[in-house]
């Protein structure tokens, strides 16, 4: 009798789990393509609505002139995705058309069904991990990741009505923070958010939380929920300087000694205007800045975006919504959506659905897990979008648009004062330039503009935007931040801040 139930089985596997591989792959397709509609159909409304107001403003020529220039964008737009999910299939089918071929000889000339059954069996557990598990796993790293402060009451140092002045303690045990140190005060992305720099503490993947488990007295500036707060939504650069300014004050006083400001990101290019506008001086002695966008238009990503997009439509207002109180503010998911189209052949729904399964199939030399990593990751690109104020927006939007010129002036002015690289040198202030070797959000070459006007000193890390406030933030990875790493011996920021509390000690 044991025969008639094998082959029954074996029926079922053969039968039974194509149809429920079916509905997994559906399903899949359905959650990967709403997630990229959803900031479409947002888009798509908030330009009707702009549109409808300025159209009938434009000559007929006009119009016809911008719209075909926007409709030869999007052309590009859909080659490079056509192009991109070609390639992708064709990995995919590299992977997966042998072992499918296989099962299929095994069925048909060797009238052996089993190893069908089990080829479409593994691939209903893969859809499954991929539709159901995985989602779930991101949901669930949400305790380990990012800084929890609600844990931590005693952490805030200060506030203001803008932002929050938060101490970063150690995550190590048996680490106590030393006082008498330098203080290095963080000022997080804008758009990435702050979470990002406090990836996996548990993991000691966590770019603030090395400074701390070093005890050095680390502090990091964060932003007030902006639909909470009014003052965050009409917040300018000067509001941003004085903030600053104030919270550097408080950790100068409390520690005897100037502050190293250390921008990442968004935060970095903040962080050299508000040194630029004179609002620091005598408060602020060193400079750290990592993946900071210096000058946009040298991008060759996002910058040709917005250079190939009609001038008509490169407007922050195809970007903005309208509160209830009527104050203004950029919408922070359609700008996410905007780095997802300008490398659109790599990060396109049915390309990231793909990939994904590729992830999460088990191959002969290993098991598909979903690690820590890779779930926060995801967690940070599903939850960490937030709109922004229309100063910072603007900040970001004219350092995309309008070049540093070759005097070194900044596009942006701030107490009524132009801003130029050169002030760096001027204050006699070290800065440390680190940008990422990969980063194909902000460039090398947009990164390093300041070199142009001033000596840094540089640190290329390996990999891409992300990976000095995760993978380098390990103490025992290649490129740890509290060492020396490559040939040249670059300095980490934890090593460049390290060897400035010595430099003082001496």
């Amino acid at each position: 009798m044991e025969q008639p139930f094998a082959a029954l089985e074996n029926w079922n596997k053969t039968m039974l789990a194509p149809a429920t591989a079916v509905l997994y792959f559906t399903e899949g397709m359905a959650t990967y393509g709403e997630e990229f509609l959803k900031p479409f159909l947002n888009a798509t409304q908030t330009f009707a609505n702009v549109e409808a107001k300025r159209f009938f403003y434009r000559s007929p020529e006009e119009n016809w002139q911008s719209y075909t220039k926007l409709l030869q964008l999007n052309l590009d737009l859909l080659s490079r995705y056509s192009t991109g999910a070609v390639k992708t299939l064709g990995q995919y089918n590299k992977l997966e058309l042998s072992r499918f071929l296989s099962a299929w000889h095994e069925a048909l000339i060797e009238v052996n069904a089993a190893t069908l059954g089990d080829y479409f069996s593994n691939q209903e557990t893969v859809l499954r991990r991929v539709v159901s598990e995985f989602p779930q796993t991101i949901k669930a790293i949400e305790p380990e990741y990012g800084f929890h402060f609600e844990r931590h009451p005693g952490s805030l140092v200060h506030e203001t009505p803008r932002f929050e002045l938060r101490q970063v303690f150690p995550h190590d045990d048996g680490v106590e923070i030393d006082d008498r140190l330098k203080p290095i005060f963080i000022i997080p992305p804008f758009v990435l958010g702050a979470n990002i720099l406090a990836f996996l503490p548990g993991e000691k993947k966590s770019y603030a939380h090395s400074f701390a488990n070093r005890g050095i007295p680390t502090y990091i500036r964060i932003m007030k929920p902006i639909h909470e707060n009014e003052a965050v939504q009409t917040m300018t650069l000067e509001d941003d300087a004085e903030d600053t300014r104030l919270f550097c004050e408080i950790l100068s006083k409390k520690h005897k000694l100037p502050v190293t400001l250390n921008g990442y990101c968004q935060g970095g290019f903040s962080s050299v205007c508000n040194i630029l506008s004179g609002k620091l001086d005598g408060l602020v002695d060193a400079l750290i800045t990592c993946v900071a966008p210096m000058d946009g238009t040298r991008s060759k990503g996002l910058g040709k975006f917005l250079h190939d997009l009609p001038a008509e439509f490169n407007d922050l207002a195809y970007g903005t919504k309208t509160l209830a109180n009527g104050n203004l503010i950029a919408d922070g998911d359609l700008m996410g959506w905007i780095y997802k189209l300008k490398s659109i052949e790599e990060s396109g729904p049915l390309i990231a659905y793909f990939k994904d399964i590729m992830m999460l199939t088990d191959r002969k030399d290993r098991p598909a897990t979903i690690n820590k990593t890779v779930a926060a990751l995801n967690y940070w690109l599903q939850n960490e979008r937030s709109d922004l104020p229309m100063s910072v927006t603007e900040m970001s939007f004219r350092s995309y648009n309008i070049p540093v010129t070759a005097n070194g002036d900044l596009p942006i002015t701030m107490f009524g004062k132009q801003l130029n690289f050169k002030g760096i040198t001027e204050r006699n202030i070290p800065w440390l330039l680190c940008y990422g070797i990969r980063d194909d959000l902000v460039e090398k070459e947009v990164s390093t503009a300041p070199l142009d006007f001033v000596d840094a000193e540089v640190s290329p890390f390996p990999k891409g935007h992300v990976a000095i406030a995760t993978s380098w933030s390990h103490p025992n990875s290649d490129c740890p931040l509290d060492g020396r790493f490559g040939p040249e011996n670059f300095r980490g920021p934890v090593k460049f801040h390290l060897d400035l509390n010595e430099e003082l000690r001496k």
